[in-house]
């Protein structure tokens, strides 16, 4: 069994619907005829070379498979009678395939294709996780923050009641030296009648 590349260029105004029963035709050619597929790979629409049938652009696909000669020969006349291809060219890779090489070489590529994938899934979650403690740090520092502006506030409250306290205190005993003061004279003028009192008799 050899194994074989063929590349297709398929008529650009197909779109995708029109373009995808071709692809499965070509790729369902292969397990007819004994083959084995080993990568369907999809270049997209690209600008030709040269026209081909009045069209400046072509849809490519790459088929990588093993087979022999009869296999090749079924693919090429499904392009050769149908005019949704424009264009193909086949070119031997190998000869004398071990198929059982050629499996565990494809079960390797899916292998690293799904690990590939999984990765930066993988690495949005760490990304997530650093940022909701990012954000519950900052929520954190913010509530220490307030509440130490809050406490600061309550003390310079505190330390405002007690001054005023204090000076509320000093002015009663103000009030009182002055009512002890305004008496004195009153003491004095009963001072000055027992006087006179005393110098009549």
């Amino acid at each position: 069994m050899q194994r074989y590349e063929t590349i297709f260029i398929i008529d650009p105004d197909l779109g995708e619907e029109g373009r995808a029963p071709v692809v499965e035709r070509l790729v369902q050619l292969i397990p007819q005829r004994n083959g084995v597929l080993v990568e369907e790979d999809h270049w997209g629409a690209r600008k030709l070379a040269y026209p081909i049938r009045k069209k400046q652009r072509g849809y490519y696909l790459r088929l990588d498979y093993c087979g022999d000669g009869a296999l090749v020969g079924e693919l090429e006349r499904f392009c050769r009678i149908d005019d949704r291809l424009l264009k193909y060219m086949t070119v031997k890779l190998a000869d004398d395939v071990n198929v059982d090489e050629v499996q565990a070489e494809m079960a390797e590529r899916a292998a690293a294709k799904a690990a590939a994938e999984a990765g930066p899934t993988a690495e949005a979650g760490p990304t997530e996780e650093a940022g909701a403690t990012e954000e519950a740090g900052a929520t954190a520092e913010a509530g220490a923050t307030a509440e130490t502006g809050a406490t600061a506030e309550t003390e310079s409250t505190e330390e405002a009641g007690s001054t005023s306290e204090e000076d509320e205190s000093g002015a009663s005993a103000g009030d009182k030296d002055g009512d002890a003061d305004e008496a004195s004279p009153e003491d004095t003028e009963d001072d000055v009648d027992e006087d006179d009192q005393e110098d009549k008799e």
